[in-house]
């Protein structure tokens, strides 16, 4: 007789069905820990979801207008499903309504009622869309759109539907959230192609195309400048940046990751496209390029023969007054001695004024006279008149070291280079670190002289801009010259590897919002959510710059956005490499050539 006694339906468990028992399913494993359906909203876990759907149409629908829901910088879901309609039935329902309206059109004019411009017009849309339907041009399709969006708190979830409804309202669409079937929303917004609610819309081929958020990816124009590949679709980015509100254009990247080579590119093909070029060079890196092309390349260094003088005066153009000039290039001038002092008090600001004005009266430069050719003054003219000056004497000597001392040759000197070029370059590389702001400010005061005096197209490269933005003077008149540089037909190029120091400058941000134009380049995990935030990035967007190889990155003109790979000629890459071994070895077969 046996011990135990077993119940019927387990004698025999299998191996198997106690597997099955225990074995823990991928949907286990994903589902939430509980779901809450209420009338408005699910609690999935600590998650919070809605589900809106779409309820009317405007009369016309614009390609593209879904993009302005896709963007929206929130987490949700979207599912869109097409039913396709019978086409006899439809054909029959259209028939039915044509008549009718016929009818009603003959019934109004025969009792003399003044025409119905919308009934006819109705009529109209009828009888095209009946004809396009049979010609097979035509399907339609009843539509839903159902949009999920999920939240930390109740709160959230409420201000982004309304964000998502103002967006659609805004292109008078009208969404309704779906009441007591929230569930079956949720279900519907899940990628299993299942549409639970079935509220739809019925609407022809062509607006039904609009809701895919895809704009044409194409930045191709008939005119302008090749950037690049079109990484999306292969296709070739040409454009003129002089066609937008403004020419201007950022570049940011890692060192080496070829920011440097698709600014060359860029110019080497505006140059033969007639534009002039202006380039700041900190480190040398224009000198093989300038030396290709036949430019002037102008070292700015304190031992240097190449020299600018602070203190030329500007030309007056015709929609100026030469007393706004003069005063205008009084506070530029101001500007750069706080950045040679290290800043200046108010009392300091005002002996200055006083003491620049009577240095150029010294000269008999009035402004009435500042355009007569009159030699301008230097600033060891400038020095000696602060000496004289009461209060001026602690300014004097500050000046000390840029007049007789250790930097005596670098702003102490008339000007003596000659800018009739179509490419000129200043080289700044072997000022210590101390003159390098000041160095650029002086370059940019004197090149935006002379754009002022001659309107022609040109196109101006900063690189290594970061340098400007350090100094609240230098990047305060970085700032004016990218806001006014569309009136002088200029498109300033401004250039940086450190994002962090340029995107968290106070001008930094207002100078990209001034650019039209942006090219991102490989970028540094630790930087990318900077630069996701300064240019509205997905994540996608980011990934791509986080992983991006040499010559790969983002292209922006205005609102649109490609990836974008930069691409040159064989040509053109022996003039424009920057790769120390590729300079090295075309040095080296220019010597043999020159020996043979």
């Amino acid at each position: 007789m046996p011990l135990f006694k077993f119940s019927k339906s387990n004698q025999f468990s299998s191996p198997q069905a106690s597997y099955r028992d225990v074995l823990t399913t991928l949907q286990d494993l994903i589902a939430p820990a509980g779901l809450e359906i209420t009338p408005n909203y699910l609690k999935l876990g600590e998650k919070y979801c809605s589900t809106l759907f779409i309820l009317t149409y405007p009369r016309y629908l614009s390609s593209n207008w879904f993009s302005s829901i896709v963007n929206l910088d929130e987490a949700f879901d979207i599912s869109i499903f097409f039913h396709p309609l019978e086409v006899n039935n439809i054909l029959r329902d259209l028939r039915k309504k044509s008549a009718e309206m016929q009818a009603q059109i003959a019934l109004e004019a025969e009792r003399g009622l003044v025409r119905n411009p919308l009934l006819e017009a109705a009529l109209k849309n009828i009888e095209e869309l009946r004809d396009m339907i049979q010609q097979g041009n035509e399907r339609l399709f009843d539509t839903a759109v159902y949009i999920t969006f999920i939240a930390n708190t109740k709160e959230e979830l409420g201000q982004i539907q309304s964000k998502i409804e103002n967006a659609l309202e805004r292109q008078l669409i009208y969404a309704k959230s779906a009441v007591f079937r929230q569930f079956e929303g949720f279900e519907s917004s899940m990628p299993l192609g299942l549409d639970r609610l079935l509220i739809t819309t019925p609407l022809n081929s062509q607006p039904a195309s609009t809701l895919f958020p895809f704009s044409s990816l194409d930045l191709s124009d008939n005119a302008g400048v090749l950037y690049g590949i079109n990484q999306h679709n292969n296709s070739l980015i040409i454009f003129d940046r002089f066609t937008l509100p403004n020419a201007n254009m950022v570049v940011f990247a890692q060192t080496g990751a070829g920011k440097s080579y698709a600014v060359k590119m860029e110019m080497l093909r505006s140059l033969l496209l007639g534009t002039n070029i202006l380039i700041i060079d900190p480190e040398n890196e224009y000198t093989y390029l300038t030396d290709s092309l036949g430019g002037s390349y102008f070292k700015i260094a304190v031992g240097s023969n190449d020299h600018i003088n602070p203190f030329d005066l500007p030309m007056v153009a015709e929609d100026e007054t030469a007393e706004e000039v003069f005063r205008s290039h009084v506070l530029n001038l101001i500007g750069l001695i706080k950045l040679m002092v290290g800043g200046l008090s108010p009392q300091e600001e005002t002996i200055l004024d006083r003491a620049i004005t009577q240095t150029y009266a010294s000269r008999d430069i009035f402004p009435e006279t500042m355009n007569e050719g009159k030699t301008p003054p230097l600033m060891e003219d400038l020095e000696s008149v602060l000496k004289n000056i009461e209060g001026g004497e602690n300014l004097a000597a500050k000046l000390y070291k840029y007049t007789q001392g250790s930097y005596a040759g670098f702003l102490n000197q008339l000007s003596n280079i000659n800018i009739a070029n179509r490419m000129i370059v200043f080289g700044i590389r072997d000022l210590e670190e101390e003159l390098r702001p000041i160095a650029m400010y002086v370059v940019l005061n004197y090149i935006w002289t002379m754009i002022k005096s001659d309107l022609r197209k040109r196109m101006m490269i900063i690189d290594e801009g970061w340098w400007l933005l350090k100094h609240e003077e230098s990047a305060s008149f970085l700032f004016s010259l990218v806001k006014r540089a569309r009136k002088y037909y200029l498109g300033i190029t401004f250039i940086t590897q450190d994002i962090e120091d340029a995107l968290m400058s106070p001008y930094g941000k207002p100078i990209i919002t001034n650019s039209a134009l942006a090219l991102l380049l490989k970028q540094s995990p630790a930087n990318i959510d900077l630069v996701g935030k300064s240019f509205n990035l997905t994540e996608q967007e980011k990934a791509i710059l986080v992983q991006a190889s040499v010559g790969t990155g983002l292209f922006f003109a205005e609102d649109r956005h490609v990836a974008i790979q930069i691409v040159a000629s064989y040509a053109e890459d022996q003039i424009i490499t920057s790769n120390p071994a590729q300079l090295q070895e075309l040095k080296k077969a220019k010597e043999e050539f020159s020996s043979s």
